[in-house]
């Protein structure tokens, strides 16, 4: 095989020109297995939609009275306090676990390390139960000298940590445990070089932390936290076992009296499905703020030679 001008080839058996070949059309590969794909899953739309419309048993006058009722919004208003209240000390005791975990301190490290092996080793469901029963194993909480006593100040136990005290606790002290290794991941991704380049300026250790480490790991820790808040905003459902009035809670109130059980649920549904949106959004916002200058911009298009 010889080459005799650019864009031809010659061969033993012909010619071939590239060149002209570069002037046909192009056809696009034929992808039947996509074609069935969408033909069924465009079946399966509209079965579902069907379905949807036609069926009684989803009682969607009933979804419809029900969605806006005071009680459902008692539940929802109490299901996005309890997300907040447990976030907020999810991640502050997160925080602190983290950097203990980081410690040099085999001891400091060690306590850190198995607070996060207990919370993460035993279910959430079983941790509410434990905050709900407290009373059972700690009649009265108080002051005093350990031990031997006495006490000087005595609080009953049921007082002090109500139901939803008890929710706020086994949330937020679960959530600490998950967003401590989500925070050392994110301050582990800080190249070392900024650390020491701060202290050499003369910043202290918990001013290097808080003004050159934390704001440079917010890329890595916003993802998996939104995350985490998306997540928390559906776990606390888990709170009906103790009583708590949530959504979900007051939901099963509303249906035990009028037998409409899937209605209901799917009122409850609908809101979840909204709140998690909202907070999904802003969860992109807050994504793209924290990680400007991690995007490589694109590169210009090469001018063509004259």
């Amino acid at each position: 095989m010889t080459s005799t001008s650019p864009g031809t080839v010659t061969e033993d058996h012909g010619r071939i020109d590239y060149l002209a070949m570069s002037g046909l059309p192009v056809l696009k590969r034929r992808r039947p297995g996509q074609v069935v794909s969408v033909i069924v899953i465009a079946f399966l739309i509209i079965l579902m939609a069907g379905t949807l419309m036609t069926n009684p048993g989803f009682g969607w006058p009933t979804v419809g009275k029900y969605l806006f009722d005071t009680r459902i919004l008692a539940g929802l208003l109490l299901t996005l306090e309890l997300t907040i209240i447990a976030e907020i000390i999810g991640f502050a005791v997160g925080m602190v676990l983290a950097v203990m975990r980081m410690s040099p301190n085999r001891l400091i490290s060690g306590v850190a390390g198995a607070y996060i092996w207990f919370f993460r080793g035993t279910p959430l469901l079983v941790q509410l139960l434990f905050w709900g029963f407290a009373a059972a194993l700690f009649p009265t909480i108080g002051i005093g000298i350990p031990f031997i006593g006495p006490n000087f100040v005595e609080w009953n136990t049921n007082d002090v940590i109500s139901l939803m005290g008890a929710a706020i606790l086994g949330l937020g002290l679960n959530e600490a445990a998950y967003t401590a290794e989500i925070i050392r991941a994110g301050l582990l991704s800080v190249p070392p070089g900024q650390t020491e380049a701060s202290r050499a300026m003369g910043f202290s250790h918990l001013r290097t932390l808080w003004y050159v480490v934390i704001p440079q790991s917010m890329k890595v820790i916003i993802p998996p936290i939104g995350n985490n808040v998306i997540s928390m905003l559906k776990t606390t459902s888990l709170v009906i076992v103790i009583g708590v009035g949530d959504l979900l809670y007051n939901a099963q109130q509303i249906y035990a009296q009028n037998l409409k059980q899937i209605p209901l649920l799917i009122v409850a549904s609908i809101w979840y499905i909204a709140l998690t949106s909202v907070l999904s959004w802003f969860q992109s916002r807050l994504e793209k703020k924290y990680s400007k200058g991690t995007v490589r911009p694109a590169k210009p298009a090469k001018k063509e030679a004259r």
